[in-house]
């Protein structure tokens, strides 16, 4: 295998830190959920265009209709995936909204057994059960603290399992289209759709300072387009669950520096929750075999 330059691991770092930043930026703009996520999709469609422009649109022809429907339910579910989740955070803290949000994996099994009838095993029911013991933590010790905080888990909640829906829809396709042009349409649809929904709520587009611009658009560039892309990178060079296990860390970077920036200082029942929550959804992805013998290589 080609060795890279750089160590896969830095980029991979390097990834964790972007993606979450999301929650930060998101919570320390001043505009609605809804337009916040249609400026982040915006703006990462319009860096996008000339790269697609420039090499891709020949596989447009690609295209079924199915494909085109597909993709467009993907961009729709997309759309409000961030509505909910932005919206979240405005109840909920960052590091609950985030860990919800990061259950994503265990939906997706769901899913998939319901859809394409993949096997289920005894590994799989354990870790679900521990994740979810860890979700209901989380919302049980928010609920106490208020009734606000853990009606933000629940959208945290909803919004992660309409990511899985999306992911769903978008898998077939994505096998006959490059990343670069499966994104562009989901997130043309998706930006579009979050348009027409900023619009029927009569939100507005604007005007807003200069900061919250600021933040709109490292939205775009920063978790959508360096974040996603360097971990797609990464994979080139190591295994796909080493990627999945720090995209896990997540959470535990987004809570950080939500104490740093936000004061928001974790209770005991977040705590416990989130690392339950992460042991369940990292017993549910690793294959303990593939796991030991990639990092017995690379000793």
């Amino acid at each position: 295998m080609e060795q890279p330059k750089i160590h896969p691991y830095i980029p991979i770092l390097i990834g964790v830190i972007s993606v979450s930043l999301s929650a930060i930026f998101v919570k320390l703009a001043n505009a609605d959920s809804g337009v916040i996520a249609f400026y982040r999709m915006l703006f990462s469609v319009i860096i996008m265009s000339p790269v697609f422009f420039w090499k891709y649109t020949s596989e447009l022809k690609k295209l079924t209709s199915r494909d085109w429907i597909f993709s467009s339910i993907a961009g729709v579910f997309l759309a409000f995936h961030f509505i909910l989740w932005f919206e979240s955070l405005n109840y909920t803290s960052v590091a609950s909204s985030t860990v919800l949000v990061t259950l994503q994996p265990l939906f997706a099994f769901v899913g998939t057994y319901f859809f394409f009838r993949e096997k289920i095993t005894n590994k799989t029911i354990l870790a679900g059960a521990i994740a979810i013991a860890g979700s209901v933590l989380i919302s049980w010790g928010d609920f106490q603290l208020s009734g606000s905080a853990f009606y933000g888990d629940m959208l945290a909640l909803i919004a992660c399992a309409l990511i899985t829906a999306y992911l769903l829809f978008g898998q077939d396709v994505r096998k006959r289209l490059s990343l670069v042009t499966y994104t562009m349409i989901v997130y043309t649809v998706s930006t579009i759709t979050l348009f027409l929904y900023v619009l029927i709520k009569g939100e507005s587009f604007g005007p807003y300072p200069t900061i919250d611009w600021i933040w709109f658009i490292l939205l775009a560039i920063i978790p959508n387009l360096l974040g996603h892309t360097l971990f797609n990178w990464s994979i080139k060079y190591v295994s796909t669950n080493v990627v999945s296990i720090a995209i896990l860390l997540e959470p535990i970077g987004a809570a950080v520096l939500a104490i740093f920036i936000f004061k928001e200082y974790l209770v005991a029942t977040q705590i416990i929750g989130g690392l339950v929550v992460i042991l369940g959804i990292v017993l549910f992805a690793v294959d303990e075999k593939k796991f030991f013998k990639f990092f017995s290589k690379k000793a």
